[in-house]
């Protein structure tokens, strides 16, 4: 399975704008979405209020339960975006420890590879896969509702992943 494009990037830029796709070479999409966008709005906080199903599973250190990846949510001059970070490393002093699994695209104060931590309330999203189930994955099942039905098709296809 091809995890960065699982990945596509679900991670998601607030602007003042309607939701856009930027296409970006060699690199996972990123979605442009507005800060007042209700929907979007709403799976951040389903995914927040949820977040206890992803400390279950990580905590079980089954193999059945993979690629535990969570959402954080980066502000750096007035700019916010949300990338995934992969590689979870646990959680110690209500912070866990991961991997920046996206190049960024507007914040510069991080870079992909780069070990960070995340506190719970930064967190917009968390998933893991089982058997190659989504569980979790609020804004990327958003997305790929919005999605046209062919990228729905090359989605399920690259990754691999059953929504």
């Amino acid at each position: 399975m091809k995890n960065n494009i699982l990945l596509l990037s679900f991670f998601i830029i607030f602007f003042g704008c309607n939701t856009k796709k930027i296409e970006r070479e060699n690199e996972p999409d990123i979605y442009e979405v507005q800060s007042s966008d209700v929907e979007m709005n709403q799976a951040i906080e389903n995914a927040k209020k949820t977040l206890d199903s992803f400390d279950i599973a990580f905590k079980n250190n089954s193999r059945v339960f993979t690629f535990f990846s969570l959402k954080k949510r980066f502000e750096e001059n007035g700019n916010i975006e949300h990338i995934w970070i992969g590689n979870i490393q646990g959680f110690k002093d209500e912070k866990y420890k991961g991997v920046i699994d996206n190049l960024p695209e507007i914040i510069k104060n991080v870079k992909l590879g780069d070990t960070v931590e995340i506190n719970k309330n930064e967190i917009s999203d968390w998933m893991y896969l089982k058997n190659s189930k989504l569980h979790g994955g609020y804004t990327i099942r958003l997305l790929v509702k919005r999605m046209s039905k062919s990228e729905r098709n090359d989605f399920e296809t690259n990754s691999g992943i059953k929504l």
